[in-house]
């Protein structure tokens, strides 16, 4: 299985931008969540958001993605309003690196038809090597549980000064999410081995060809992550 993974400027490619929008409503919903902080349109004319879809080779149809939403006065990050519906501690957070490029990996998501192949650990790695070319100082994330290990072995920590070490209650009072950040994109120090391997050959080789074994075996991924405008 191949798939490509296309970076761009949200502001450059507005029909992109709401194909990833339809394809995360849909696996939203396929789990019973509606609307949530991240899966709103507003991001889709900001300027400083950056969108990784993931596109099926063959007809164009989207099959996965990620964004990085660096914070600015127009649009701040998805996890400051998330996180403050329950724990004002996160204004806190945020404005100790006020003064630095914060920015965060949010609305990741895949397909049914390519779920179990991996695919989400890549996406999340390539989101890495977009904030580093982007120059963020701290990229942020909000997990669900069955991704929080998946950002622990990337590179990311638990924001335990948030909610109860890190926990809390978000989208619904029975689903717990997981405050987490990376601070070091240039050392990515807490990445597990494999992690940083794949994420730096990413940094260094933007556009590449990749075969990489993921839950199912081998996939090839196009990776097309050079932006044609900033």
């Amino acid at each position: 299985m191949t798939v490509v993974f296309r970076a761009f400027r949200a502001v450059d490619d507005e029909a992109s931008c709401y194909k990833f929008l339809e394809g995360h409503r849909m696996v939203l919903e396929a789990y019973g969540i509606g609307m949530i902080t991240s899966n709103t349109a507003k991001w889709v004319t900001h300027e400083n958001t950056y969108v990784i879809i993931a596109e099926s080779p063959d007809d164009g149809r989207a099959l996965g993605g990620v964004r990085v939403q660096i914070s600015d006065e127009i649009l701040p990050l998805p996890i400051v309003h998330a996180v403050g519906q329950v724990d004002e501690k996160i204004y806190e957070v945020i404005s100790k690196v006020k003064d630095k490029k914060i920015a965060e990996a949010c609305g990741l998501w895949n397909a049914r038809e390519i779920a179990g192949y991996g695919y989400s650990f890549f996406l999340l790695r390539s989101a890495i090597a977009l904030a580093f070319h982007l120059k963020v100082d701290s990229l942020f994330a909000l997990a669900a549980p069955v991704t929080v290990d998946m950002c622990l072995n990337a590179g990311f920590t638990i924001e335990t000064y948030l909610g109860k070490d890190g926990f809390f209650n978000y989208p619904k009072l029975d689903l717990v999410a997981t405050a987490m950040v990376i601070n070091d994109l240039e050392k990515m120090s807490h990445a597990s081995e494999k992690d940083r391997e794949h994420i730096f050959s990413i940094m260094n080789n933007p556009d590449l060809v990749s075969k990489v074994f993921g839950q199912k075996g081998e996939v090839t991924i196009d990776y097309r992550l050079s932006l044609k405008t900033q």
